[in-house]
């Protein structure tokens, strides 16, 4: 899509025909409406603004009804776009929707998950979660509030369920319409759409990664049962057996857990260093308000990154030294981060006992790399994680991004002739990646409506260029997907035109400002200013902690202690701070690291 602006002595119904413009009213050089396709105002004047449009972006193809197809449709309206989801289930939530069978196909969590994300850092940016619900959602209550947010915007006439996308391809006038033929099958039914631009809200969590490659003798000489997590649901089928579970990422973590109270014994297989944090942090606060703050984000900018990393590993072994556990060393320099209130215990307790790489299977023993074995294993659990696959793409757009690092900003392929096509939420953040879709999924719908735009072709692939690794990792450990979850969501805000200026916020509104810099970075403080504005923002992030707290406030006690004083005092010594702070991220924004970590099914 290509937008000049340029003036016009007269608007008439002829020269909107013939040049394909859309005008509408201009006050101080601002559109008074945001969708061309609302009532135009005539204008008769020299000076008149208008947009031309060599193509127009109307009608848009939504791939999915998770959290990342909600906020593409609610977007795409709020855009005055005309989008259209399809979903092949019979709901919406995606993975978060809960179901005890596995023969259809679709992958959802386990019956025991708990996000890993609290309520004010992964909600959407202009809808709350209820101040009831606890800060810590289980999957029934993440998808009540899906449930919500989609009646609020009336999102779901938008939807068509139980209708899966089975081709997406570009059509002959590709090169100048930038459209795509869209085929989809309901009841067994083919249906043939053209769209002017397609929105992939699949996700990364479609096929199941399951290396049996890596582990000789497990498919060829061990007679006992393997199986990925994926085909998962509650402990009752390892009542009594001795378990093996490959994989230390945050499922691997929870089902050690899990399996630990009914299973004979668990065996958890770990093959890099692997850090452990709780969700509850100092003072019984959720961990990731606490530590993902623009303030932490500065520190770990301003630091030399060796004392940064020294800061960051003393942080680590703070709960208890992950040396000691076989968890964790400060010299390596391949680690994970995982959340599990539990397995520090259930190691201490030798309810699950940690093991290295699995070299091989015999008939019922598995063989370590240290040379110990474990002998009568009844099941084998692939904690290994999932791949990313688009197979109703063509194969000529599938090949141009192997990862999403062979995308711009980890979404355009930039090699096709019109940026038409977003694959949203193939990302993995330092927080909730729910938020970082969702930024996504604004810029791009502001690039279809002709208020954000791509810089050329060329530009585009020397940025992906620049940052794409060397060399293609594993897809079992999704370090290709893990961005700083601050930084990339700045990124994408920047880029659309809704990032916070903490600097001008201290001249005008210091409070919010403080609030803003040393408290957590939540998904309101990108809905203060641009398009998409919501007046309730700043009474949002200001009420923020009240919403924290409320759902505990179930028997109240009396403390007379106040921090109120202390604190007000901390924030007037911190005011230079902050606005040094400020100017430097303004002026030299750098990539920083984040204690946090999100969810991983």
């Amino acid at each position: 899509m290509v937008f000049s602006k340029g003036s016009f002595p007269l608007w008439t119904p002829a020269a909107e025909e013939e040049h394909k413009v859309f005008c509408w009213g201009w006050e101080e050089g601002r559109g008074v409406s945001a969708n061309p396709w609302a009532v135009l105002f005539p204008v008769t004047h020299t000076s008149a603004r208008c947009l031309l449009w060599d193509s127009m972006v109307r009608r848009v193809a939504v791939i999915g009804a998770g959290a990342g197809g909600l906020a593409s449709v609610k977007c795409c309206l709020d855009e005055g776009l005309e989008p259209t989801c399809f979903e092949r289930s019979e709901d919406i939530g995606g993975v978060w929707r809960y179901t005890d069978s596995t023969d259809s196909g679709r992958i959802s969590v386990y019956r025991s998950v708990i996000t890993n994300t609290s309520k004010e850092m992964s909600c959407f940016s202009d809808f709350p979660c209820p101040e009831n619900f606890p800060s810590f959602l289980p999957h029934g209550l993440l998808l009540e509030y899906y449930r919500m947010y989609a009646r609020h915007f009336d999102l779901l006439r938008h939807i068509r369920f139980k209708t899966t996308a089975v081709s997406v391809r570009r059509c002959p006038d590709f090169a100048t319409s930038g459209q795509w033929e869209v085929v989809t099958e309901t009841n067994g039914v083919r249906e043939s759409h053209v769209f002017d631009a397609v929105m992939v809200c699949t996700g990364h969590y479609q096929e199941p990664y399951l290396p049996l490659a890596s582990f000789p003798g497990i498919n060829t000489r061990f007679k006992g049962q393997y199986l990925h997590s994926r085909e998962y649901k509650d402990v009752e089928a390892f009542r009594g057996k001795r378990v093996l579970v490959v994989g230390v990422g945050n499922t691997g973590g929870d089902l050690s857990v899990e399996l630990s109270r009914v299973a004979a014994k668990v065996f958890l297989s770990a093959r890099s260093s692997t850090w452990v944090f709780s969700r509850v942090s100092d003072h019984g606060f959720p961990f990731d308000m606490v530590s993902t703050t623009r303030f932490n984000h500065f520190l770990d900018w301003l630091l030399p990154s060796a004392l940064s990393r020294r800061i960051r590993f003393r942080k680590f072994n703070s709960w208890f030294n992950h040396a000691n556990y076989g968890l964790a060393s400060t010299k390596s320099s391949n680690f994970k981060v995982i959340i599990n209130e539990e397995l520090p215990f259930c190691l201490l307790s030798g309810t699950v006992v940690l093991k290295t790489t699995v070299k091989e299977f015999t008939e019922n023993s598995a063989v370590f790399e240290d040379g110990t074995i474990e002998e009568n294993i009844d099941v084998v659990l692939f904690a290994t994680g999932y791949i990313f696959s688009f197979p109703f793409l063509e194969e000529s757009v599938r090949s141009l991004f192997d990862d999403n690092r062979s995308l711009y900003k980890r979404i355009f392929p930039p090699q096709l002739e019109k940026p038409t096509l977003a694959i949203i939420g193939l990302v993995q953040l330092t927080g909730s990646v729910m938020v970082g879709t969702e930024m996504q999924a604004r810029w791009v719908t502001g690039i279809f409506a002709g208020w954000n735009k791509l810089p050329p072709t060329s530009r585009m692939i020397a940025d992906v260029l620049k940052k794409k690794p060397p060399v293609k990792r594993n897809p079992s450990e999704r370090d290709n997907l893990k961005i700083s979850f601050i930084s990339y969501t700045d990124e994408i805000a920047s880029c659309a035109g809704v990032k916070p200026n903490v600097l001008r916020l201290l001249l005008t509104d210091p409070r919010l400002a403080l609030a803003i810099f040393f408290g957590p970075c939540t998904p309101y403080q990108y809905r203060l200013v641009g398009r998409g504005k919501w007046s309730g923002a700043r009474n949002a992030i200001l009420t923020q902690w009240q919403r924290t707290l409320k759902p505990l406030r179930t028997r109240v006690v009396d403390d007379s202690s106040s921090g109120s004083s202390s604190w007000c005092w901390m924030c007037f010594l911190a005011l230079p701070v902050a606005l040094t702070a400020g100017f430097l991220l303004s002026k030299n924004p750098r990539p920083g690291w984040s204690l946090w970590v999100g969810p991983q099914l």
